[in-house]
């Protein structure tokens, strides 16, 4: 498979295909040599979906676009191919053939040789079928551990470039403020460090594997009114600066993410796709980003019929390039003949264009698509298996014993045990009544952005391409011993009460009651989780609740197990629960995961990401709010979550002793530095998450009660202690002042070592001194913590 072009150059190398030129050599000789349409041609994408048969890829109908003629646009060249893999089912390897084969059709078309930049979904995994689905960020969050998730996010980033793929749009790093949004499930939690840092392992994982990670939503997607999609956003400079801005820093500076994805929503009035200060001021001024912003899906054309910030196609392209955005995703609405007619006629500066496309070239340059040895074929095939597609159906592994076991190692690691009574772990049960709507779905462990519910549901006679095993099923495997009766009790959104009869009989027969709640995933309320699926209040969907009040009215002990995409208030279920077991939609491994938790196979070691509320109409709130946000007597509404952000039980005990503060002072350019001594008291091994938070009383602005600023997980085997040594610096103090300057002020400081952000164990009072310092994102990000064993 070749890719020949005929190039208007009289050397024997163009500079543009030289690999030994500088890089901004090889891209400023091209811009030179292109004309406008040309360029524009790279600032676009095209929506197709790769062939089952291994053909050139097919154009995607969408209903908000129209039909494509890619025979009109290629001459001039191709930017993207939108979602070759994750728009209708396809064998990897004859999907990675069919996009091979059309790139070779791009390259051969335009003068240049320039072939597209594939992109995909990999939100929770590569959206491709029979690609590996691992658990949703959420779960992610509640590992608290950085490095198994940069070690799934090379695995995705791995099979990802396998088959001809070069960016991948994630990770979300919108920071929850309101559990009642659908996209809950996509974020990694309501901390900002914690998305930072978990979101920053990712972003270093998927590009060691050679895929451009997308940053998305930036900025304040998640801070949209009363949780709804896409809906304006209320929120002062400060919040954006202190809450929502850090994860997409982090990534940039340490993660080297190459490409962030706008925000929908508008902030005072300012939509983020039309935000020059953010997308180019604060982003590539201040930030120094030198990667490529993409639209959304349809935002620019937004500017124009959601927005009204822009009159016509011209107008609403003009608006996005000068606020920043380099190339229009998924498909050519109003960066083609709109915006070359609006630089034609002056509207437009060319050099606006310049400036974009100097981007995506580049990027495409670094990805050694202009090399001249550059070849379509991607790593999973090799020039002869173009003679034979059909031998190629199922060469191709998405889904490999490898990566099914990290699956799982990540999916025990994110259950969260919320309460415990002393009934898990189950002790040989001889009878057990699995009850409730999750317990025997399937795909009740995948997210919205998972292959099989997200584009899977449309193609009801494809198999799903991966094996998801029922809870029913692993439990069947876990206890073979025990008798499991199975009832549905009610369906997850349907309000169905005439199964609650027959739920309650199997409970009165069993030793202990399974009832397995939750969510199902979907897109635009096709779902009760998942984008677009928004809720008014976080009540269980349905006639749930109904159907756990009626199980907790009989005697038999009731284990209550969340497989769900947000957090839910769970009424009587608090307190009346002999245990409960929070997943948050951990992926194809994740009732062998839970089965493990409940049988004490698997000791849980998960932390909240998030807060799950005492009542379903406690929202917006989480544990970051300052004082005026927490319980007080002048108001009859008490926002205290039944399950506070970090919290998590084990199946083992652990103390924490002898708290040492080596000095009480330091300048405000200086750090504290902390030891303590945590053991495992118990008969188990098992691990403890250590969390670092830092309160300011006195500050010259509203400050939250808490925040996280550091987190250790210690896996200790019984009677095992290790002392952690935890450095802090002063940066890790400073917040926007008044001046909109980030600022450590000298004062008096708590840090709070903590269980949750509910249960300090240990606190270090300390004094910042000296003149009050502004510092910038150069600033120190983190608390340095090291384990150290005991003798």
């Amino acid at each position: 498979m070749n890719a020949d072009v005929a190039v208007e150059n009289t050397s024997a190398i163009a500079l543009w295909n030289d690999p030994t030129a500088p890089v901004s050599a090889r891209v400023g000789a091209l811009i030179d040599a292109m004309t406008l349409e040309e360029k524009t041609a790279q600032l676009f994408g095209v929506w197709v979906g790769a062939s089952d048969e291994g053909g050139e890829v097919a154009p995607h109908q969408h209903e908000m676009e129209e039909p494509v003629d890619l025979d009109a646009l290629l001459p001039t060249g191709l930017g993207q191919l939108t979602r070759p893999f994750g728009t209708v089912p396809v064998d990897p390897a004859l999907g990675a053939l069919s996009l091979a084969r059309t790139q070779a059709r791009i390259a051969a078309t335009n003068r240049f040789g320039i072939p597209a930049l594939a992109h995909d979904e990999c939100l929770a995994g590569f959206a491709a079928w029979g690609a590996t689905a691992y658990p949703v960020p959420l779960s992610w969050g509640a590992t608290f551990d950085p490095a198994l998730v940069r070690e799934m996010a090379e695995a995705i980033g791995r099979d990802m470039r396998s088959v001809g793929v070069h960016q991948g749009l994630a990770p979300v790093l919108d920071v929850v403020r309101d559990a009642r949004w659908g996209r809950v499930e996509e974020t990694i939690g309501e901390d900002p460090y914690l998305v930072g840092t978990i979101g920053t392992a990712y972003v270093q994982g998927l590009e060691s594997a050679g895929i451009v990670a997308t940053l998305k939503h930036f900025a304040g997607y998640s801070a949209s009114r009363a949780g709804r999609n896409l809906a304006p956003t209320s929120m002062g400079p400060r919040e954006r600066a202190d809450v929502l801005l850090p994860p997409f820093e982090m990534a940039i500076r340490e993660g080297g993410a190459r490409s962030v994805m706008n925000a929908y929503t508008d902030t005072d009035g300012v939509p983020s796709a039309a935000d020059e200060a953010l997308l180019t001021g604060l982003l590539r001024d201040t930030w120094d980003f030198d990667g490529t912003v993409v639209a959304d899906y349809f935002a620019i054309a937004f500017l124009k019929t959601l927005h009204g910030v822009a009159a016509d196609w011209a107008d609403a392209a003009g608006t996005a390039l000068r606020a920043g955005i380099d190339v229009e995703l998924p498909n050519v609405k109003t960066y083609g003949a709109p915006l070359t007619e609006a630089v034609a006629d002056g509207r437009v500066p060319e050099a606006l264009v310049d400036r974009a496309v100097r981007r995506v070239l580049t990027q495409k340059v670094a990805l050694g698509l202009l090399d001249l040895d550059w070849n379509p074929l991607p790593a999973a095939l090799d020039a002869t298996d173009e003679d034979d597609p059909s031998a190629l159906r199922g060469r191709i592994d998405l889904d490999g014993p490898a990566n099914r076991a990290l699956a799982r190692t990540l999916a025990e690691q994110a259950i969260v045990l919320l309460s415990n009574d002393g009934t898990l772990p189950l002790d040989r049960p001889r009878r057990i009544a699995l009850i409730g709507p999750n317990a025997d779905e399937p795909t009740a462990v995948l997210g919205c952005y998972s292959f099989p519910q997200h584009i899977g549901v449309r193609h009801p006679d494809t198999p799903l391409g991966i094996e998801l095993p029922t809870l029913r099923e692993t439990l069947a495997a876990e206890f073979p011993d025990a008798e499991i009766t199975y009832a549905r009790g009610t369906g997850v959104d349907d309000g169905d009460l005439s199964g609650l009869a027959e739920a309650t009989r199997l409970a009165r027969e069993a030793d202990v009651t399974l009832v397995v709640l939750g969510d199902r995933a979907g897109l635009f309320g096709r779902g009760t989780s998942g984008e677009g699926c928004d809720v008014s209040t976080l009540a269980l969907p349905g006639a749930q609740q109904q159907l756990l009040d009626a199980l907790l009215d009989v005697e038999t002990p009731v284990v209550t197990v969340l497989l769900a995409g947000r957090p839910y208030a769970l009424g009587r279920g608090v307190g009346e629960s002999a245990a409960i077991v929070q997943s948050f939609f951990p992926g194809e491994e994740g009732t062998r995961a839970i089965a493990g938790v409940l049988a004490g196979r698997v000791n849980p070691s998960g932390r909240l990401p998030v807060s799950v509320p005492r009542g379903p109409g406690s929202q917006p709130g989480t544990y970051l709010g300052a004082p005026l946000a927490h319980a007080s007597e002048v108001s009859s509404i008490d926002p205290t979550p039944a399950f506070a952000f970090g919290h998590g039980l084990s199946y083992t005990r652990f103390e924490w002793t002898d708290l040492a503060v080596e000095a009480q002072e330091a300048p405000t350019d200086g750090e504290f530095a902390l030891s303590l001594t945590v053991c495992n008291t118990g008969e188990r091994s098992g691990t403890e998450v250590v969390q670092l938070y830092l309160h300011d009383p006195v500050a010259s602005v509203v400050q939250p009660v808490q925040r996280l600023v550091g987190y250790s997980r210690l896996a200790l085997e019984p009677r095992e202690a290790r002392r952690l040594r935890i450095t802090i610096p002063a940066d890790l103090a400073s917040f926007t002042g008044r001046d909109g300057r980030r600022v450590v002020e000298p004062g008096e400081l708590e840090l709070r070592l903590s269980a949750s952000s509910a249960d300090p164990r240990l606190t270090a009072r300390v004094t910042l001194t000296g003149a009050e310092r502004h510092v910038d994102h150069t600033r120190r990000l983190h608390a340095t913590i090291l384990q150290e064993p005991t003798t």
